[in-house]
């Protein structure tokens, strides 16, 4: 039976029973044994729940005769820690808590949590002996409290605390611009406070052995230090860095199996890598300099289809990724001119600066939405990543889509209406110019005139590569930024290989002057020439493509953008007559 791409599937156990792909990161549970009150953070989609259930199918006493087959093909399989499948494990998920009145919410709070209370002391009512009084009408803390109490030193199987996603239902407040509630969810004698009183309270006692929370922001957490002030962030810390998401090495691993298992050609796989790394890879959450790590639920996303068709499905962003659009208008929508400023910025110039003592500081809600913040927001929520010690960035394709995505809803500008036919004009003849002057006139004839201030090259090519996307992306796919041994090319248009433009690369070179930068060149845009520096600086990147692929037809193009005031477009090495596209 082959193995599977479990998309969306984050129950540990579930994986290893349906056969499914895994990344074996079980190495961090020895790791996670030496810190105590974990609270790690990372944004959506990242595999959080899944680490959740892995630790969960570790130490919990119920999985003790399922040892071998869940972990013995692993790392930690093969080295066991003494604590494995010893604990009672009392996993909660607060995503599942609605929002509401605070009433709403502590009533659903309190059933999230006294359900899985029922259930363990169900299931584990061999260890428990005499199992604690539980009554379903009573809070999830009095409920908890009778647990704990049942645990005394000379009882074995202490307590193993798992909270997933624990600052959901409290984000969807803050997002909300619901300060009141927010404020008496996290009063002193609010039943969320008290709640996580008690696990330290327990973890003082030992009847809790520990506590492990996930969660995508540090608001709620700074907002509870009084209840829970035993917390061990270890978020930023170099050794968990990896913990989840996927590193380079792990990815072609599990490329090489999937290319084995589903035998798909390998004369596929440099461009196949080439997709998902410009795609879904880029993120680093502690040293700019570091290996980079892929969004391992995105990455999936094409897997399956890889696994499914042998080929990479038409459009390469996950729609589930389109849910992040949200988070941006709510985070920046109090003030719509500071959101204009900031998706602006980032679109023109995919930098934004960032003050790194907020990142590693406690804050709380009151400056969740200063302009100054936005950046550390977005970090937190997966959509800006460490360029270097002074600036975030966009991680990849796929953010830099969502991105000018909102520039343009932003802007008002029309990306859906007037582009068939110069599209359908590119597909029969791969004219660039004409491709590019429609670009020119359908779309940048949009931008107000106080977006010009800001543009530079990054901003055509990246809303150019945009709109072709919306359009091409049945036949190509792109490389933005692609390094060579003499450089980065811009933007590259990469026919897939299992269409018709099949081993054709255009490689096109940027160069933008301001308004004022070009009448120092004292020439009208009609007569400007080609500068022959550009032509030398692309061919040193041409070599390096030549090099890693020798099957490529290459043409190379390079496009000038004056200003607002308009363009020229140089095909400085059309594809050869022999190369032209099939009909």
């Amino acid at each position: 039976m082959k193995k599977r791409i479990l998309y969306g599937e984050a129950n540990y156990a579930a994986i290893v029973r349906e056969n499914g792909y895994f990344v074996d990161k079980t190495a961090y549970i020895e790791k996670l044994e030496s810190v105590k009150n974990t609270v790690f953070l990372r944004p959506r989609r990242f595999g959080k729940s899944l680490l959740c259930t892995m630790l969960e199918s570790y130490y919990s006493v119920l999985y003790k005769d399922n040892f071998e087959e869940l972990f013995g093909h692993t790392w930690i399989g093969k080295n066991p820690t003494p604590l494995h499948n010893t604990l009672l494990v009392l996993h909660l998920d607060f995503s599942t808590i609605e929002t509401g009145e605070l009433e709403v919410m502590e009533k659903s709070f309190n059933h999230t949590v006294n359900l899985k209370l029922k259930g363990l002391i169900r299931n584990c009512h061999a260890w428990l002996k005499n199992s604690p009084p539980f009554d379903p009408e009573a809070s999830a803390t009095a409920n908890l409290q009778s647990l704990l109490d049942h645990f005394s030193p000379d009882r074995p199987h202490p307590l193993y605390v798992i909270i997933d996603e624990y600052d959901n239902f409290a984000n969807q407040l803050i997002t909300g611009h619901k300060d009141l509630l927010y404020k008496q969810l996290m009063a002193d004698d609010g039943f969320l406070k008290t709640f996580f009183k008690l696990l330290k309270e327990g973890r003082k006692t030992g009847a809790i052995h520990n506590v492990f929370i996930t969660g995508v922001l540090p608001v709620t957490m700074d907002e509870l230090a009084s209840g829970f002030n035993i917390a061990t962030f270890i978020t930023l810390e170099p050794e968990f860095e990896n913990m989840i998401g996927f590193t380079q090495s792990e990815v072609n691993l599990l490329l090489d199996d999937i290319y084995r298992d589903y035998d798909i050609h390998p004369d596929t796989r440099n461009e196949i890598q080439d997709v998902i790394k410009n795609q879904y890879n880029g993120y680093h959450f502690i040293d700019p300099e570091g290996e980079a790590v892929y969004n391992s639920t995105i990455l999936q996303y094409f897997l399956r289809w890889l696994c499914e068709y042998k080929t990479m499905p038409k459009h390469l962003t996950d729609m589930n990724l389109k849910t992040d659009i949200l988070w941006i208008k709510r985070i920046t929508g109090s003030n719509p001119e500071l959101t204009e400023d900031f998706v602006t910025r980032l679109t023109t110039q995919n930098s934004i600066d960032y003050d790194d003592t907020l990142l590693t500081q406690k804050f709380n809600m009151s400056q969740f939405f200063e302009k100054g913040f936005f950046p550390i927001s977005f970090f937190y929520l997966g959509m800006l990543t460490r360029k270097n010690d002074f600036s975030l960035t966009l991680p990849n394709l796929n953010m830099k889509r969502i991105f000018v995505e909102y520039f343009n809803e932003l802007h008002r500008i029309d990306v859906s209406t007037g582009y068939g036919d110069m599209m359908q004009h590119f597909v029969k003849t791969l004219d660039l110019k004409a491709l590019f002057a429609g670009y020119w006139q359908e779309y940048v004839s949009q931008l107000p005139e106080a977006v010009f201030t800001q543009v530079n090259e990054n901003f055509y090519r990246t809303t150019f590569y945009e709109l072709c996307s919306r359009y091409l992306s049945r036949w190509f796919t792109w490389n933005v930024e692609r390094s060579y041994p003499k450089g980065r090319t811009d933007l590259e248009f990469v026919g897939k290989f299992n269409e018709c433009f099949a081993g054709i690369r255009m490689v096109i070179e940027f160069k933008y002057f301001s308004n004022a930068a070009f009448k120092k060149f004292n020439t009208s845009i009609e007569n400007f020439t080609l500068i022959p520096e550009d032509t030398e600086q692309m061919a040193g990147y041409v070599e390096g493509l030549q090099k890693e692929y020798p099957e490529a037809r290459v043409s190379q193009h390079v496009i000038y953008c004056f200003g607002n005031g308009g363009f020229r477009v140089f095909d400085t090495a059309p594809l050869p007559a022999s190369n032209e596209p099939k009909s």
